[in-house]
């Protein structure tokens, strides 16, 4: 039977991997029945990231299927959440099986045939597919919504990132009521440790942990490492995490690559910067001076919204 492949973005976060669950959990209890709906089947692109481990095990839920593209017959339907652009989609998906993408970045697709298209300036997919959820008259399980509130939490880190609106504030602690979870800034500080810990990953790990790819006038890469240990990196794995970026910046063949140092307790984003090229770029995209490879960029917690497009807009 052909079925219809949910599926978030390259390296995926919290958001990705919860946004295919929850949209596929729609499909399934939805009363009106979509034929390209069929089957749906949440699925990842690359491994579970630490945070994301942690909530699985938290609440009992087992990972989707890692796939490939080898994995999608021809008859099968793909269904993208959480991205758009070509670079950051599973290697070799055929665009022409994608029939719908749920997203709240800046689109960059250029389709062959039309598709369902549900685009919101949201702080979180999972807010979009929950504002959907609502609209079918659709109720998330218990399960279901405790996954949802943590990949808005997540995304909007605890409601603080400028990505941050009012629909995710009163439909994440809607989320929170469904979930019976009280104290929400306790369950926020818990994914925040989460998030955290990169005690397990290697150097190049960590600079590969929640990555995008930007097809700016240079392609560019942007990690971002959200941690409340900001100080300890850029003293103790500073020159370690350096070497990885040129590993990385010549296996993923970008011309520019950042990795942007997040504490979400101090609420600033310090980016760790690897040569003259990149040097150039952010001083000249936030100011100030680069020293000993690392630039503050202040108060900026967004990728999508504070980092990324004045990156492009100084590139360009």
């Amino acid at each position: 039977m052909p079925k219809t492949y949910i599926i978030g973005h390259q390296k995926p976060d919290t958001d990705a991997v919860v946004a295919a669950i929850a949209l596929a959990y729609l499909h399934d209890n939805s009363a009106e029945k979509m034929p390209q709906h069929e089957n749906s089947t949440p699925v990842i692109a690359d491994p579970l990231n630490p945070e994301t481990t942690f909530l699985f095990e938290k609440f009992g839920v087992t990972a989707p299927q890692l796939i490939t593209a080898a994995d999608i017959t021809l008859e099968d339907n793909v269904i993208l959440v959480d991205h758009n652009e070509e670079s950051q989609r599973l290697e070799g998906i055929n665009p022409d099986q994608i029939v719908n993408v749920v997203d709240h970045h800046k689109a960059n697709i250029n389709f062959n045939s039309p598709v369902c298209l549900i685009f919101r300036p949201w702080g979180s997919t999972s807010t979009i597919i929950y504002h959907m959820m609502k609209m079918k008259q659709v109720v998330p399980s218990k399960i279901i919504a405790s996954l949802m509130l943590a990949a808005i939490l997540s995304d909007t880190v605890g409601f603080k990132s400028a990505t941050t609106t009012p629909k995710d504030k009163a439909l994440g602690l809607e989320l929170a009521k469904i979930a019976e979870i009280e104290d929400v800034e306790a369950f926020t500080l818990e994914i925040f440790k989460a998030k955290s810990d990169i005690s397990t990953l290697t150097d190049q790990q960590i600079v590969k942990n929640d990555y995008k790819i930007f097809e700016f006038a240079k392609k560019t890469m942007i990690d971002q490492l959200e941690t409340v240990e900001q100080d300890m990196i850029l003293t103790e794995k500073k020159e370690s995490l350096l070497a990885a970026m040129q590993t990385v910046k010549a296996e993923l063949e970008v011309e520019l690559l950042f990795v942007a140092i997040t504490d979400i307790l101090k609420v600033n984003t310090k980016l760790l910067i690897l040569g003259e090229a990149e040097a150039i770029a952010a001083e000249a995209a936030f100011g100030g001076t680069v020293e000993n490879n690392v630039l503050d960029i202040g108060p900026k917690m967004s990728r999508k919204k504070e980092i990324a497009p004045v990156l492009e807009k100084a590139i360009a």
